[in-house]
């Protein structure tokens, strides 16, 4: 299905120069924020207790943390809605080793009077914990990302790899930044989103890859910037209709899918958007800008073609008996 037709091909490349200085000040900001802001790191990463209380009514945010400081155990914990006006997260540093009681009795006692409610979730994670599964997290986005490099080095010409892995870095990168700008919590969902834009970017850059050394091969152009405008455009179709799918589905997890959920579904939302913009107008200059050859990458092929031809020749001659 088409839904873009051209009669020539989109001079993209000739804005490539202004969209890599968009690049740049994005990743920039990107980073600025995390150093300087750093991140909101939830109960997986951060460690301690978060308790869900629901209420029949409004909660009375402000006696539940009255209530709450009572106790000095709890002091410094925060309390903020979850989702709705009913529903409230308490969020202490403390966890099951430094507390000694159930939570949810604990809770129960300390929130007599506020009204009538209900505790829905107690989850606990040690400090140590935390730091380990942040380790860890961490750990496995950079295999990940090393993995794609040996991957797609192994696919295509090393330029071709280079590109792509820059490219996945430009979108985590952003990914991340929108994280913190926003103050979404950072936990195992929001790690699980971050993995998946890697592939989703990556399978959106590799298809046009894919298309772009098709048309190094097949095309009368010498000249890398028209064969990627030629590519590109090919393939600009499948891109939007792709990217517009699966935008809409997530958008519908972000706004229909509940306060758990809404971390992960924003980061894809961006990863999304930044990633189908990365696969075209960052991952293709790149090549542009480490220096490509399309003539040496044709003479490469070529005598590749070559040899492949002199080995079938040779296993015909050795089957009929003439070697």
């Amino acid at each position: 299905m088409e839904i873009f037709r051209y009669k020539k091909p989109l001079e993209l490349m000739k804005q490539s120069k202004r969209f890599g200085i968009l690049s740049i000040l994005l990743v920039s900001v990107s980073l600025v924020l995390i150093f300087a802001k750093g991140f909101n790191y939830g109960l997986d990463f951060a460690g301690g207790t978060l308790v869900q209380v629901h209420y029949d009514q409004k909660a009375p945010i402000k006696k539940v943390r009255e209530a709450i400081t009572k106790d000095k155990k709890y002091e410094g914990a925060s309390v903020t809605y979850f989702g709705n006006d009913n529903e409230i997260i308490i969020r202490t540093k403390n966890s099951s080793g430094s507390l000694g009681k159930d939570m949810g009795d604990t809770m129960r006692q300390l929130l007599k009077g506020t009204g009538h409610f209900e505790v829905r979730r107690v989850d606990m994670v040690g400090a140590k914990v935390g730091s380990e599964l942040r380790e860890k997290g961490m750990m496995s986005l950079f295999l990940a990302i090393l993995g794609i490099l040996i991957y797609v080095s192994f696919r295509f010409e090393w330029r071709f790899a280079v590109a792509s892995v820059l490219a996945l870095v430009h979108d985590v990168t952003i990914a991340m930044g929108a994280v913190v700008l926003f103050n979404v919590e950072v936990n195992l969902d929001t790690l699980a989103a971050l993995l998946t834009i890697l592939g989703y970017s990556l399978n959106d850059t590799i298809i046009v890859f894919d298309r772009i050394r098709e048309g190094i091969q097949t095309s009368k152009e010498s000249a890398l910037d028209r064969i990627i405008n030629e590519s590109v455009t090919q393939t600009l179709s499948r891109t939007t209709l792709t990217s517009l799918t699966t935008f809409f589905v997530v958008l519908t997890l972000f706004l229909f899918g509940g306060e758990i959920i809404k971390g992960f579904s924003f980061t894809l939302l961006v990863g999304i958007i930044v990633g189908t913009y990365s696969s075209i107008f960052v991952a293709s200059p790149l090549l542009m800008w480490l220096g490509f050859s399309v003539k040496d990458f044709r003479e490469k092929e070529a005598e590749k073609l070559k040899r492949e031809k002199e080995k079938e020749k040779m296993r015909q001659m050795y089957e009929g008996g003439t070697l």
